[in-house]
């Protein structure tokens, strides 16, 4: 989903950039004005951008984040993308949320997703980049949240649903999500439909299938407005749920040099052990056990995936 949602952004600055006249130069400008707003060196001061004006192979760290009012939130989606322009290549290696890891800064080793909680998104790439000797220093983060925003600024999507449930109550409760085409007409009944996963026998699969699906609804209506008002309303959204350490002229040139890695996208889970342990209460915690050797591996695939 977060792949998507950068996207959504690069394709409007591509807009900007391809058109003509004083329509093009003010969504132009709206769009500086969104990258602006949602700059944030909160990662930390050692970004770096001679790798984009270099044309070099270019890692960020996307994080989702299920914010909700009062609670600063968990990334419980943590996915390493890189994107290779010489090899026309984009990795994405997806770290599920209840990995175990040292928490980087906070001197405790729990669930990877809890690193954003406790120190933001610094604190989630720092520990990233322990757990898999990595160097990452860019960040994209979303609150999930926003994907309710996205779907009300089109004005609601379609999407294939491939099986029939009734709402436990994260859109309406008994609400009837019919297996089939069907509208998800407000951003609220979009959010119930892309968080169910105990009903799916699918899992955490079905629910990203389901992300994916709204997604790429959202994009393939954004693409046949013509007025500039909607544009302004996807922004909007944008600007109230996306923050990243990325400037302007990085999206910029992301958006127009590096287009061709979506090409050839290659996706990887990391895999693990279940791993149950008994808390000073008694009772027992969940983790992801990851192996050396499959840190070794990951850590093998992204340093390939940078190298020319």
């Amino acid at each position: 989903m977060l792949k998507k949602i950068f996207i959504t952004l690069a394709i409007v600055v591509g807009i900007a950039l391809v058109g003509g006249g004083g329509f093009v130069w003010y969504l132009y400008h709206s769009v500086k004005t969104t990258a602006n707003k949602i700059y944030d060196p909160a990662g930390g001061s050692e970004k770096d951008s001679s790798a984009i004006k270099n044309l070099e192979a270019f890692p960020i760290l996307l994080l989702g984040v299920d914010e909700r009012k009062g609670d600063v939130g968990r990334s419980d989606t943590m996915i390493a993308l890189t994107l290779n322009p010489t090899k026309k290549t984009m990795q994405m290696i997806s770290v599920p949320r209840d990995t175990k890891a040292e928490i980087v800064g906070h001197g405790t080793v729990s669930k990877i997703n809890s690193a954003y909680a406790y120190g933001g998104p610094k604190m989630a790439l720092n520990t990233f980049n322990n757990l898999f000797n990595v160097n990452f220093k860019h960040y994209l983060r979303i609150n999930m949240e926003g994907l309710a925003d996205l779907v009300d600024a089109v004005g609601g999507v379609t999407v294939h649903n491939d099986i029939d449930w009734h709402d436990e109550g994260y859109y309406k409760k008994g609400y009837h999500y019919q297996k089939g085409d069907i509208t998800l007409d407000n951003g609220a009944k979009a959010l119930g439909y892309v968080r169910m996963r105990h009903l799916d026998p699918r899992g955490d699969f079905g629910r990203n299938q389901r992300q994916r699906d709204v997604i790429m609804a959202v994009i393939n209506k954004a693409a046949s407005f013509g007025s500039f008002s909607k544009y302004q309303d996807i922004l909007n959204a944008v600007q109230k749920n996306v923050k990243t350490n990325l400037t302007f002229d990085d999206m910029k040139n992301l958006a127009s040099k590096y287009r061709d890695c979506k090409q050839n996208v290659q996706n990887y889970e990391v895999k693990g052990s279940d791993d149950w342990e008994k808390t000073s209460s008694g009772s027992k915690i969940y983790f992801l056990q990851i192996s050396d050797d499959e840190k070794e591996r990951v850590h093998q695939m992204i340093q390939d995936q940078l190298s020319e």
